[in-house]
This record gives structure tokens, C-alpha cells and sequence, in this order.
């Protein structure tokens, strides 16, 4: 038995037989494409296989690494067929010819045309289409920092896939998984072939290099790395969650070097382009919401776009799994518990502080017994958007807000509802305000 079967055999034994007969054991392990650091998987359509990954990846990864002890990436792909054949992408087309075995499979879906843009990631974007055209001459090393999911990794394959299709050999590893070589080869005295596959190519990725923080070993290798690249004008892409000097246990040669090129971080998406992202993913999935749910998602999921992109999957799959009409009050008993745990995370004080500014009225008018229309609308707007992005109750908010009782907190509650059903302008004042408190 391969070490795919094995591993799914205890995945069989982790999981309810509900859940294996309906999802796992639908797909098939593939030897012969995969690798140490890189498993792969087939599925028989692309709502199971993005379901699988979204919920299984975890449980599958640490499986793998039980039996084999190096955590892999894993690849859960659509069953080959004479009409995917003729549909496959550029990259795909260098595989089947063998330029592949020089390069690390990348993600085909990341393109810079299927990137959204918008004024969060607008000059990073820039930064990775110019290096994508020009590797090695400029802007190198690119180091591309920013919060988890917000895209880096999406944009720097993008460079890998644009630059395979060019014939280049391009290496595109995590930092835990150029760690996890490093170390294999150490121990089994084999480091020449570690030094000839990550030098002798054209582009090296490396993601998450925050955890190269306190690695001293590793971090000696990497320099070394580094420099041989560098000086040969080979391009060098990292990603970070935090900027060089921010990464502790970071020797400072190293930030240097990663000061040497440019710099670009990615900013969390404003409600705009969460709903441009929100909108790409369900056109190219085949996936239908209406315009609230859209709305919806955008307003109150963060802005980890790969959960949100996880919640859009796990609506459709339990909209045809159940065959219930994907509506507004569905999405949210779906992903409520999601929800939950966002809204733990604000405070009163956060959504009033933001209100305040927003509107620049005074924090503490809002709180007050002004009764001006503009501060009286504040106040509702406050109360009505703690309701919903909180888990306050409404003797706690009137408790906040210095009133008689939970029935003025019911009232105001009640009058931006109403307002909502006749005022658009209103409607989109609440979705960009609850946009700017849950990016705190």
C-alpha cells in the first residue's frame, strides 16, 4: 500500500464514515505525480476537491508528515479527461513536455489576471507584474509583506507561473518546507544536492520567511543562498507577515539583504474590493449569490480573503448537499460559527471609536443625552452595528450608552432597521463602517 492509501486509510479512522463516504472517499491518491513536499490528490469536480481542501488539508498534512516526517503541500485536482486536456493552462502544457521537473508546481489559478487589484494591493500588484517582465534586473530581492491571506502568496505565484510559461526553472518553496530539506540533507550528509536544487535556478520564492527567525543554522545556509543568486542576477521573491527589522532573532545581515531590493506590503482590502474578490471567485467557480449575501460576506467575514473564499465554498456545498436555496438568513446559520469568532474580537468602544471618526462627531457626544439630529443618528448607527458585530447584549449596551434600559437600545435598533428598507445610501454607510471595524 502506497503512502497516500495509508494515510487515507487513517483519515478513514479520524472521521465519521458519514463524512468519508460523502467526500473522502471520492477522491484518489496519485503516486506517480507526487513527491515528498508535494502530494497529490484527484477529485471528480471542483466543488468536492475545493471542500476536501478546505476542511481535510490540516488533518492530511499531519498525516503525511506521521508517516513520512516532512509536512507536504497538497494537491486536490480534477480528474484528467480528454476535454481538461485540451483546456489546461501554459503551465500545465510544460509539465506534460518534462520543463516541469525543473520548476515546483504551482497553483495554475494564480495569475495576475485573476488577481482583484484595488488601493490596498494596488502598488504591491505593480511591483509583481514589473519584476514577473523583467526578473533579476530590477527590484530584486521583491520582499512583499503583509496579514495573513491578504494575497502575497497568490501574487508571487502569479510571477512563478508567468515565468514558467516562459521556460524558466522557478522554485517556489514555504519557508518550513526549505527548513525541513535543509534539515533531511544535513543529517543524511547530502547538502551538494540541496545547494544544486535551490541555486541552480532562474527564480526562488520563498514564503513565510518570518520563521526563519532564531533557525542560526538555516539562517547561514540561506545567506549563502542568497548571495550566490543575487550575484549570479537571478531573482529572489519573499514574503513576510512583518517587515525585516520587525522579525525577531533575524541576523542583520540577512535584513539587510532584504532591504537591498524593494519593499511592498499589502494592506487589508477595503468593502470595494472584498466584494470584487468575493464576486471573481463565485464567476469562476460557477458559483451564484445575491447581491446581500455578497454584501454580507464582504461586511462581516474579516479580511482573510482565503476563509472568506472557504465560507463562499462551504455555502455552496451545504446549499446542494441540503437543497436549499442559497438566501441571506442561510449564509449566516452557515457560517455563524465563523462569525462568532469575529465578533469576540470587537469591543463597544472599538465600533463607536471608528463611528466617531468616520463621521467626526465627538466619542463622547455620542455617548452623551445630545438629542441633534446628526448625534442622535451616530448614537443608532453605533448601537445598531454593536448589536450586529458584537456579542453584547442590549442591557450591556445600554449600560454603554448611559440609558434607562434595554428598550431605548430596542427602539434605535428598530429605526435604523426601517430607515434600511427605503434608505440605499444608509444601506452602504453600514457595510463600509462595519468593513473599517472589523479590519481592526
Amino acid at each position: 500500500m502506497n503512502i497516500g492509501n495509508k494515510v487515507l486509510k487513517k483519515l478513514k479512522e479520524e472521521i465519521s464514515t458519514k463524512d468519508w463516504n460523502r467526500y473522502i472517499k471520492n477522491i484518489t491518491y496519485c503516486e506517480k505525480e507526487s513527491k515528498e513536499t508535494f502530494r497529490q490528490f484527484y477529485a471528480p469536480n471542483i466543488l468536492l476537491a475545493r471542500w476536501i481542501k478546505t476542511k481535510y488539508n490540516f488533518q492530511l498534512v499531519h498525516l503525511f508528515e506521521l508517516e513520512s516526517k516532512i509536512k507536504p503541500h497538497i494537491s486536490i485536482s480534477i480528474k484528467k479527461n480528454d476535454n481538461l486536456k485540451k483546456e489546461n493552462s501554459k503551465s500545465h502544457m510544460m509539465k506534460e513536455s518534462g520543463n516541469s521537473a525543473k520548476s515546483t508546481i504551482l497553483n495554475p489559478s494564480f495569475t495576475f489576471e485573476s488577481f482583484i487589484v484595488g488601493n490596498s494591493n494596488q502598488f504591491a500588484y505593480t511591483t509583481a507584474k514589473s519584476v514577473a517582465e523583467k526578473p533579476g534586473t530590477i527590484y530584486n530581492p521583491l520582499f512583499l509583506y503583509g496579514g495573513v491571506g491578504l494575497g502575497k502568496t497568490h501574487l508571487i505565484q502569479a510571477i512563478g507561473n508567468h515565468q514558467i510559461s516562459l521556460g524558466k526553472k522557478v522554485i517556489y518553496t514555504t519557508f518550513e518546507q526549505f527548513m525541513n530539506k535543509f534539515t533531511t540533507h544535513l543529517r543524511s550528509q547530502t547538502m551538494d544536492r540541496f545547494r544544486e536544487h535551490f541555486r541552480e535556478c532562474d527564480i526562488l520564492i520563498i514564503d513565510d520567511i518570518q520563521f526563519l527567525s532564531g533557525k542560526e543554522q538555516t539562517q547561514e545556509e540561506f545567506f549563502h543562498t542568497f548571495n550566490e543568486l543575487h550575484q549570479a542576477k537571478k531573482q529572489i521573491i519573499i514574503t513576510s507577515d512583518r517587515q525585516p527589522h520587525k522579525i525577531k532573532g533575524l541576523v542583520d545581515r540577512l535584513k539587510s539583504r532584504f532591504e537591498w531590493g524593494l519593499m511592498a506590503d499589502i494592506q487589508p482590502p477595503e468593502l470595494e474590493t472584498k466584494i470584487a474578490i468575493i464576486q471573481k471567485k463565485c464567476e469562476i467557480d460557477g458559483i451564484k449569490l445575491n447581491t446581500d449575501i455578497v454584501n454580507f460576506l464582504a461586511s462581516n467575514m474579516g479580511n482573510n480573503i482565503r476563509e472568506i473564499e472557504g465560507a463562499i465554498i462551504k455555502l455552496n456545498a451545504y446549499a446542494g448537499l441540503m437543497n436549499q436555496e442559497l438566501t441571506l438568513e442561510f449564509a449566516h446559520n452557515v457560517i455563524k460559527d465563523q462569525l462568532i469568532e469575529q465578533e469576540k474580537k470587537i469591543s463597544i468602544h472599538d465600533v463607536v471609536s471608528v463611528i466617531s471618526k468616520e463621521l467626526n462627531i465627538k466619542l463622547s457626544d455620542i455617548t452623551s443625552k445630545k438629542r441633534t439630529r446628526i448625534v442622535v443618528k451616530a448614537r443608532r448607527i453605533s448601537i445598531y452595528l454593536i448589536r450586529k458585530l458584537t456579542s453584547n447584549s442590549m442591557p450591556q449596551i445600554a449600560v454603554y450608552f448611559n440609558m434607562k434600559d434595554h428598550t431605548a437600545v430596542s427602539h434605535a435598533i428598530k429605526k435604523v432597521t426601517e430607515m434600511l428598507k427605503e434608505d440605499d445610501n444608509l444601506k452602504i454607510l453600514l457595510e463600509e463602517l462595519s468593513s473599517k471595524i472589523t479590519r481592526l
